[in-house]
Parts: structure tokens; sequence; C-alpha cells
């Protein structure tokens, strides 16, 4: 099934990372030589996506500027400004919601939903094998997690699973260790029926008091269903310092004019 169309929520504080997030949004958070939201940007070209919505608000000018720069450049991309655009968040209350606000841009269609955050090192396109699966059901990224971990993630309830996919019954934004029903969480890689639009609208503020994407996908599971894609790569979380510099350090070893600068980091030579 084609998909056209991704969203990218870009509109969050980015607090774990201030005081720089408070001039520099954390999607323009630098690994080695590009942001994190140009890596986003790739994957979703690769993916055969051809129009672009930016979730941002008030501070963000610089991702703007930053894809003005690119789009004038014909050696980054060769895509025509038109098929970017730009929607305001005038206050961050989640990712449901920072979705709902780019509704009038996607139309009667299924749509993508990318979120920079989430780096996924990997040599296809992660959105774009999703796409391949795609049948018209909600879809999201999956991967499994520590049982430590799961209070940091949306976690599926499994009805059944094949090598590729998870079928689920169930989803819970945040679960205690304790109540948790699998270890397959969410990450930031959604591919939605445009009828989302409709839960979300109506959705009260769940966990963190914020609207959440998750509360609306296990809303549509009876009429929608709800599928995790399990997908090749490591993924980084880039919300996180950890991340972020683990995520350097990765693409740093992988290239070859900067692979001698980590392994002399590690033997003390440097």
């Amino acid at each position: 099934m084609k998909i056209s169309k991704v969203v990218f929520p870009v509109g969050g504080l980015g607090k774990r990372f201030f005081p720089i997030t408070g001039a520099i949004p954390k999607e323009m958070l630098g690994i080695i030589d590009k942001p994190l939201i140009h890596y986003a940007f790739e994957e979703a070209v690769a993916a055969g996506i051809e129009e672009f919505i930016f979730v941002t608000r008030h501070g963000k000018d610089s991702i703007e500027d930053y894809f003005d720069y690119m789009f004038s450049h014909s050696e980054y991309f060769n895509i025509k400004m038109g098929s970017v655009c730009y929607v305001r968040q005038n206050e961050p209350l989640g990712l449901g919601h920072a979705v709902l606000c780019a509704k009038n841009l996607i139309g009667n269609e299924p749509f993508a939903v990318m979120s920079a955050d989430d780096f996924i090192s990997h040599d296809k396109s992660c959105i774009g094998e999703m796409i391949k699966f795609y049948d018209g059901s909600n879809m999201a990224a999956s991967m499994n997690v520590p049982r430590q971990d799961v209070s940091k993630y949306g976690i599926l309830d499994v009805d059944c699973e094949t090598d590729r996919l998870v079928v689920a019954k169930s989803v819970d934004e945040k679960p205690s260790v304790e109540s948790a029903k699998s270890t397959h969480a969410i990450v930031g890689r959604y591919l939605l029926s445009n009828e989302i639009f409709d839960v979300l609208s109506r959705l009260k503020p769940g966990a963190g008091g914020e609207i959440q994407l998750t509360d609306a996908l296990l809303e549509m599971i009876p009429s929608h269903g709800l599928v995790g894609f399990k997908f090749e790569g490591k993924r980084f979380d880039c919300g996180s310092k950890e991340g972020l510099l683990s995520a350097i350090l990765h693409v740093a070893h992988k290239s070859e004019n900067l692979r001698h600068v980590v392994e002399n980091f590690y033997k003390g030579e440097s």
C-alpha cells in the first residue's frame, strides 16, 4: 500500500538536554556532521515518501532554516520545496496531540509518523521496510527491551507473532515492571490510518498528562488492529544523553575516516 506522507513531531522541549536546547532544538543536535532530523528525513526519502510535514513550535525555526538550505543544494536532496509543510503545535501536549496537529494536511489516506529521537542505524530504511508489510492495520516499529526498562515504553500485549510481525491484542503506555504483559516495546516509527484523528480529537490526557498516541492505538484495535514490526538494525534513544553519545560513537566507528579516532580513544591514545 502506498504511503506518501510522513509527520515529524518536532515540537518537544528537549528538557533532558537543557541548557543547550534552550537555544537549539534537540532534533538539530548533531551526529557527526548531520543533525538527528536529517537522518530521519533521509530514511523517509529512501522509503519513497514524497510529502513531509513537520509539527513544530516556537523556537524551532532553525529546523526550517536547515531544510531551506538543504533543498537549495541539489547534492543533498532532489525534492521540490512544495513537498515540505510546517504546522505549529502551540503547546507540547504529547505525541498524540502533535500527530493531531497534522490532520488537515493528511486527508483521507494512511500516513507515517517518525520520531527523530529514535535513531535507527541500518542499510535499509526502517519505515520503508514497514511499508512493505503494511496491510491497513495500524503498525508500529517494535523491539524487545530488558524487562526493567518497560516503564519507558508503550508495551504490546501479544496475541501472536511471526518472524517480522507482532499482532497485539492490547497496548499499555509505560507500565510497571510487574504489570507489563511482554517486553515488546513500541519505538518511534508508525504507519497509521487517517481515522486515528477522530480518536485523538476526543481523547483525554493519559500518562504524564499528555495526549498519548498509544491510547488511540489501543482504542482502535477492535476496528483496525495493531501490529508491531520487528525492525532490523540498531536503535538509539537520542532523546537521552547516553543514547545520543552512543549513536555518535556508533556512526564514527562505522566511518572509514573516523573509526581510528574511536579506536585510539579506547586505547588511551587520544
